[in-house]
């Protein structure tokens, strides 16, 4: 499949699939004529991190980058992730204007290697839309360029869920309901909550949420 260069970065556009079509069309909506900006503030998931979070953090999966620019308004060095050319190009706008410390990239998220090592990691909302075997290796990898001691914040949708509609057939990933916990059962767990919300047509999404501290090296 051919890869087209992205107008807002050196990055290179990802394909787009159903689900990043989904959004791509739910973020042009949200910033139909609006003047750039963190209009739409925080949701719950965001406004738990956000407190969490200090130093050089990544937010993988930032969406229109609510909580990106919180963040870097609380003195954070941010960079930004996402897949939604829309979303990346409002969130370089809002960042430019106000002069924030947010360094903005157009990637595919499913084959994205970091390079960088971070004081805190966020991604809310985003694994789920992966197959489950790309979804573990983006936490493996996020695990790895976390620093010992950083925080990492992790919001996936859970079995139970019946709202489907932003999923691509081809691939997504209901998380086992006790999944983060099992996975992070060695590092001091600051938070982890389940949360059902109803979607359209009398259906539901339901989340799990975890906050933890990624322990230190031992000493040698």
């Amino acid at each position: 499949m051919t890869r087209r260069r992205s107008a807002f970065s050196d990055a290179v556009v990802p394909p787009m699939n159903n689900s990043v079509d989904f959004f791509n069309r739910q973020f042009q909506r949200q910033t139909q004529g609006q003047t750039p900006g963190p209009e739409a503030g925080l949701n719950p998931f965001e406004l738990a991190a956000l407190p969490h979070l200090g130093g050089k953090v990544l937010d993988f999966g930032c969406g229109l980058g609510q909580l990106s620019v919180a963040a870097a308004r609380a003195s954070c060095e941010v960079v930004a992730l996402d897949a939604s050319p829309v979303a990346v190009n409002h969130l370089r706008c809002v960042a430019e204007r106000e002069r924030l410390p947010v360094r903005v990239q157009l990637a595919d998220l499913r084959s994205y290697r970091l390079e960088e090592d971070f004081d805190a990691i966020v991604s809310i909302g985003l694994l789920m839309f992966f197959d489950c075997e790309t979804a573990w290796r983006a936490l493996d990898q996020m695990e790895a360029h976390l620093r010992p001691g950083g925080v990492l914040v992790v919001n996936v949708l859970v079995k139970g869920t019946t709202y489907m509609d932003m999923f691509d057939p081809q691939g997504y990933c209901l998380f086992e309901r006790d999944a983060l916990i099992h996975r992070f059962a060695t590092w001091d767990i600051i938070s982890s909550t389940f949360d059902d919300f109803p979607a359209p047509g009398e259906l539901k999404k339901s989340f799990a949420t975890i906050i933890a501290r990624k322990p230190h090296r031992a000493a040698t």
